[in-house]
């Protein structure tokens, strides 16, 4: 990889795992309107969801922006964001449904190409 490619990849790690720590953020702010609706969609045990979101977004943020276990976060983060687009977002009229697959895809292509030259995953040679 040539220096223009290290640095895109870690602009754009750096970009998507900051959109998933300020997430988990807000919604570790607003835990009673976040979980009201989990519940108003229909999910069970509104709290493990609540929960779970926040520790997957705030931790798996964080350890994407660090390129730590980048690789499996992000595949993480691509299956999240299809599950939040199909409850959460129902409609294509939705912009948040194109939001989460255009993310999820940013999510694969870490997954398929790994963290970069500046992560933790290349200084541990993984």
């Amino acid at each position: 990889m040539n220096a223009a490619n290290d640095y895109a990849t870690l602009l754009g790690r750096i970009f998507l795992s900051v959109l998933f720590v300020l997430a988990g953020v807000n919604k570790a702010m607003g835990a009673a309107g976040t979980i009201a609706f989990i519940e108003s969609k229909g999910l069970p045990l509104p709290q493990i969801v609540y929960a779970g979101t926040v520790a997957l977004e705030l931790g798996g943020g964080l350890l994407l922006l660090i390129g730590y276990q980048a690789r499996l976060v992000a595949l993480a983060f691509a299956i999240f964001c299809v599950a939040a687009a199909v409850v959460f977002h129902p409609s294509l009229s939705d912009p948040s449904f194109l939001k989460n697959f255009a993310v999820a895809g940013g999510m694969l292509y870490i997954f398929a190409h790994g963290a970069g030259r500046y992560s933790l995953d290349a200084r541990r040679g993984a």
